[in-house]
């Protein structure tokens, strides 16, 4: 599933593209995905102008005014969803099942296995961040609320192993299993260390390595291990400069000793036994 580099890889794709057309028009194909789709964006949507592409977690969110009358879009692109351009006169493909028409192009959704999220919220941008799916999703780890002391106190409350701790998204947002096993890599700490058992001092190197893990992916577009390609088509490459994600079996890139796989509620684990002690 996309996590936030590829969701805002996503982001820095479309803005450019969206913000300040005007919207001329909505096709929707499939009613219902993860939820269904309100068919009202037929009439709320015609004449609204972007105003601005933002991201909360691993949610789009695409804020429209008309009129004085204001909304957000809340995109999610699920475990195989893609937002892509398209030509206009581009016939849709059996899993395109949504469409917004621009003055020159369409940005159109894809997703396979209709796990993605449409929805509309009424209201100025900041209501967005009121809506059920959204106002139960924690910290953004690269905003300047994510800090040491912030860190060191969620975990002081947490008892279970640090990995699925920082994949909690309801404690950090965005963080999933790649950049778990990465960011903990970068702060030699075992996965397997209670989330409680962690130091403020750990937890500060925890933090610049989980920034520097998110903005190092961001920079490469992302990772693309199975579905996920950038808005233009492309792949992300972060997956291949990865330290020990998905390379059980070969040689630490530090120390040489050999990398080991667990499973972790229910997801895999990479982890160096003599980096991360």
């Amino acid at each position: 599933m996309p996590e936030l580099p590829e969701v805002e890889v996503c982001r820095l794709g479309i803005a450019p593209e969206l913000e300040g057309e005007r919207i001329l028009g909505v096709t929707i194909r499939a009613p219902k995905l993860r939820h269904e789709i309100p068919p009202a964006l037929g009439e709320l949507l015609p004449g609204c102008v972007i105003v601005a592409v933002r991201r909360r977690g691993k949610y789009l969110l695409i804020d429209c005014r008309r009129d004085g009358v204001e909304g957000t879009l809340i995109v999610h692109l699920g475990m195989s969803g893609k937002l892509r351009f398209a030509p206009l006169d581009l016939a849709p493909a059996r899993h395109d099942h949504f469409d917004l028409r621009l003055d020159s192009q369409i940005l159109r959704f894809t997703d396979p296995r209709r796990f993605g999220v449409i929805l509309w919220q009424a209201g100025p941008p900041a209501a967005a961040e009121q809506h059920p799916l959204l106002a139960v999703q924690g910290i953004e780890p690269l905003s300047d609320a994510f800090t040491v002391d912030w860190l060191h106190a969620a975990f002081s409350r947490r008892n279970a192993p640090v990995k699925p701790v920082l994949m909690d998204s309801h404690l950090v947002v965005g963080i999933g299993n790649i950049y778990a096993s990465e960011s903990l890599f970068r702060a030699g700490i075992s996965p397997l260390c209670a989330a409680s058992r962690i130091s403020r001092l750990r937890c500060a190197v925890l933090v610049d390595a989980v920034r520097e893990t998110l903005s190092a992916a961001i920079a490469a577009g992302g990772s693309s291990i199975r579905d996920y390609v950038q808005s233009d088509g492309s792949s992300g490459w972060f997956q291949i400069q990865a330290g020990v994600y998905d390379r059980a079996g070969q040689p630490c890139v530090r120390c040489g000793d050999v990398v080991r796989q667990i499973r972790q509620a229910g997801r895999s684990t990479y982890y160096c036994p003599s980096c991360q002690r």
